[in-house]
């Protein structure tokens, strides 16, 4: 599952970013081609705003295989309902065990991490790719003698795409946040929240980018150009 249904406004551009051009291709089009070249990925799934909706059939036409396009919502989490909705007969019937989310504005995921992301999610149950993330510092306090003492946290990740979790699970924790009106930052939040299923930590690649701001676009050029 690709997920290009945001609009992206911090990179500065009147364009989703995901449609602006990088490195000859437009970024979905890199996080695409990524997912279609992992043999053990069945089924690929775009999810689009709708105003997008002539920009991806764009892409989708120099696509080498099928994509299935969903509408997405108002939410990162309704967009994902959308579309696990959309796969639910398949997931009921098994022919969809496991399902992996993907930002489409991360072009550099490469097919090696997606790969492991699946077989650690078929194995485990879930699977987040991530980096230490030597730059953020969590800190805890305590009192002692009357003066509150800090100490630093070790261990802080910092999580990327593709998420992977099995799909049945992953469908039901999603249908009932949407019951019960809970809203996660992420894939992962909502499945701490509403399964049970272990999630296995996969080491990320530290070029696999999130386009965020101008600078990125340049970074995202210069790597895929190699």
């Amino acid at each position: 599952m690709v997920l290009a249904s945001g609009a992206g406004t911090r990179v500065g551009a009147e364009l989703n970013k995901v449609y602006l051009p990088v490195a000859g291709r437009r970024v979905v089009a890199w996080s695409l081609a990524a997912f279609a070249a992992v043999a053990d990925v069945g089924v690929l799934v775009l999810v689009i705003r709708p105003q997008d909706e002539v920009l991806a059939d764009e892409v989708l036409a120099a696509h080498p295989g099928p994509v299935e396009i969903v509408t997405g919502g108002a939410t990162r989490q309704a967009s994902e309902l959308n579309a696990l909705r959309h796969l639910a007969s398949r997931i009921a019937d098994g022919s969809v065990d496991a399902v992996l989310l993907h930002d489409a504005a991360r072009p550099l995921a490469s097919p090696e991490l997606i790969a492991d992301v699946l077989a650690q999610t078929r194995e485990h149950g879930g699977a987040v790719p991530g980096l230490a993330a030597d730059d953020v510092v969590a800190v805890t306090s305590r009192t002692v003698a009357g003066e509150t003492v800090s100490a630093r946290v070790p261990g802080a990740i910092r999580v990327q795409t593709p998420q992977g979790f099995r799909a049945q699970p992953l469908l039901a924790a999603y249908e009932q946040a949407d019951a019960e009106g809970f809203l996660g930052t992420d894939t992962a939040s909502c499945m701490e929240r509403f399964s049970a299923l272990p999630v296995r930590w996969v080491p990320g690649g530290a070029e696999n980018l999130k386009i965020t701001y101008p600078h990125d676009l340049l970074v995202a050029e210069r790597l895929l150009s190699r």
